[in-house]
């Protein structure tokens, strides 16, 4: 019964995701703040603003000074050439690893290397900057007035929690809204890897939402990914729904697969996740032109930037907040171009046919006229050829589309990613393989035991071995006790803060107080079984087969069978190494306390090396009936 719920929740989660990936169709929005078609974005340099994103600096007194090198002389220099309205710096501003990467702590020097940059590139006062808080900056800080909480001393903001901010000019206000996901106590790594939003803290983000709906448009931002947020009813998503677009970081590329990684809720808000400084010196430039977004990810140095504001990408419009009419409406083909040195040329082409050169207003705004009418049905392509007067080329293009019937999907792999909620399927994941695991060692000791041809396969071999395992004693109570351990008791206790012992359970994690849901540890704990108990218990069953075709261990080693038996062999003692490790790791992390009390690292390591030894050292009396009904099987 327990594993068809669980089938019913597995199923019931997937078609969830699966609506939001392919749920294009744009919901009205509730409150809409803009009935007009106009203004129409024309040849005046009015109605544009645009916005910095940068995130995941991580920079460190240990390694890679050029971290922080490169994002002063990006403060001192790039962003003197884009002048943008605001900056927003969406977290992980210090690294706080220790030097071996397997600790975590706040380094003051860190925090004091970051607030010289900006002090030295005077960014506070030229700009208005709004740095927020990631994991990283609240690694080991058992409470916000703690003096390790260096986020209040050396950043530009020092502000925690969520709040509002409204940018204002002369055609509109704009809110950006912060969502603070970050945990408090925070806990050493990696158990902070997901944010989390209590109830008082989704009512008050629904009380900013509900004063942003005077604005024009309104974009919220925060460290986490929504998919990586674990939020009080009605959700996250649910209290963004009013919001052109969501901005976070956190998520790295993951490692260079995905160098972007974009979706779209269901309600229309466009999430935007972006790659990070640490490795990969990337920045956004985000602009609202005539209330219309768009935005360009680019490479630190890199120059020049372009960015196309009108028309948009089809990819990234919103009908229930934008109002795309204007693009039908307008009279010029708008570019924004950035760079060190003057700009000389700005070519545009449409649809692989080159228009004309685009003519400078004012500041980084070109402009070419063009009669929307030519583009009404279908899509097209836009591309805009920007030259300095370095010499150095760069191109910007997209399809773009005026029919409101016509729209396109994102990647899926990366819709996947953003509107699921990953710390639901890692608990289904984790529910299903504890499940599946004590169900096959139930199943098999209360099972028929099979009878045995001559020859038998493979798969009667398997099944045959896992009765052997299920029937004895020694190695059945232990791997079962392993199992229902993994789910329900605590895998260690040790300092998850620096002074506050705490205890790890697969549900979640227990610190100063304070209860953290299962997120991060039902995916640990995939892991554990996935490439640990389940390895294991194959492992014995393999052992116990040849325990009853004869062998012992020092006969088995000395058989002409050794060869084939060997990478199996092999890859146990690599996963039992792996599990070494992982022991090493609890010490330099949260302290040798963890290390003694630690059942599912230290203790399993033991529980292992007993039950090999006690396999291979059964009396042939255990495992009589088994030895005679092999023999029987072989001489018949």
């Amino acid at each position: 019964m327990l594993l068809k719920i669980l089938a019913g929740l597995l199923v019931a989660a997937v078609m969830a995701i699966l609506l939001d990936l392919y749920n294009t169709a744009e919901v009205p929005k509730q409150h809409q703040r803009w009935q007009s078609q106009f203004p129409a974005p024309g040849a005046e340099a009015f109605n544009v603003f645009w916005v910095v994103q940068v995130t995941d600096l991580h920079i460190s007194k240990f390694l890679h000074p050029e971290r922080a090198s490169d994002f002063e002389k990006f403060c001192m220099e790039s962003i003197d050439f884009i002048k943008p309205s605001l900056i927003l710096v969406t977290g992980d501003l210090t690294d706080s690893k220790t030097k071996d990467k397997l600790g975590s702590d706040q380094f003051e020097m860190e925090w004091q290397m970051y607030q010289t940059i900006l002090k030295k590139s005077k960014a506070m006062e030229k700009w208005k900057w709004l740095d927020i808080r990631g994991n990283h900056d609240s690694f080991n800080i058992p409470d916000l007035q703690s003096f390790r909480n260096y986020y209040r001393k050396y950043s530009a903001l020092r502000k925690e929690g969520s709040f509002h901010y409204i940018h204002r000019t002369p055609f509109g206000n704009y809110s950006f809204i912060c969502v603070d996901a970050t945990l408090t106590p925070g806990p050493k790594r990696p158990f902070n890897f997901f944010g989390i939003l209590n109830k008082r803290q989704m009512d008050e983000l629904s009380l900013l939402e509900k004063e942003s709906q005077h604005s024009n448009q309104s974009v919220w931002f925060g460290h986490y990914p929504t998919s990586t947020i674990m939020s009080s009813s009605p959700g996250i998503r649910a209290v963004m729904s009013s919001a052109t677009a969501y901005l976070c970081g956190h998520l790295h590329t993951l490692g260079g697969i995905l160098p972007t990684i974009y979706s779209r809720h269901s309600q229309g808000t466009l999430e935007l996740e972006l790659g990070d400084w640490m490795d990969n010196r990337r920045y956004r430039i985000l602009a609202f032109d005539h209330d219309l977004l768009s935005f360009a990810d680019v490479k630190y140095d890199e120059w020049p930037v372009v960015l196309i504001t009108n028309p948009k990408s089809a990819l990234y419009r919103s009908s229930a907040h934008e109002p795309l009419g204007r693009m039908k409406y307008s009279t010029h083909i708008r570019i924004l171009a950035f760079s060190r040195f003057p700009i000389t040329s700005v070519d545009v082409e449409l649809d692989g046919v080159f228009s004309e050169r685009a003519v400078h207003v004012s500041g980084p705004l070109y402009v070419l006229k063009w009669n929307p009418s030519n583009y009404s049905t279908g899509l097209h392509r836009i591309e805009a050829l920007v030259q300095d007067a370095s010499g150095k080329i760069n191109t910007r293009s997209h399809m773009f589309t005026l029919d409101d019937n016509v729209s396109l999907s994102f990647d899926f792999l990366s819709s996947l990613i953003l509107l699921s909620d990953l710390y639901i399927m890692g608990q289904v994941f984790f529910v299903l393989m504890v499940v599946v695991q004590v169900g096959v060692l139930v199943a098999f000791r209360y099972l028929r035991k099979p009878a045995l041809k001559r020859n038998p396969g493979f798969v009667s071999l398997t099944f045959f071995s896992f009765h052997v395992m299920s029937k004895t004693n020694c190695v059945y109570y232990p791997l079962l006790l392993l199992s229902l351990y993994t789910a329900v008791g605590p895998w260690f206790v040790g300092e998850i803060i620096d002074g506050h012992v705490g205890a790890c359970f697969a549900f979640g994690v227990i610190v100063n107080g304070q209860y953290f849901q299962g997120s991060v540890t039902y995916f640990v704990g995939v892991l554990q079984l996935a490439f640990f108990n389940l390895p294991l218990m194959a492992y014995l069953c393999w052992c116990l087969l040849l325990r009853c075709q004869g062998h012992s261990f020092c006969s088995h080693v000395r058989s002409g069978r050794r060869l084939s038996s060997v990478p199996i062999h092999i890859f146990m003692f690599l996963l039992l190494i792996w599990q070494v490790f992982s022991c090493y790791f609890l010490l330099q992390t949260y302290g040798i306390l963890s290390f003694f009390l630690s059942p599912m690292r230290t203790w399993l390591v033991l529980m292992t090396l007993f039950l090999t030894q006690r396999t291979w050292t059964l009396g042939s009396s255990e495992l009589k009936i088994y030895i005679v009904e092999m023999k029987t099987c072989r001489s018949s």
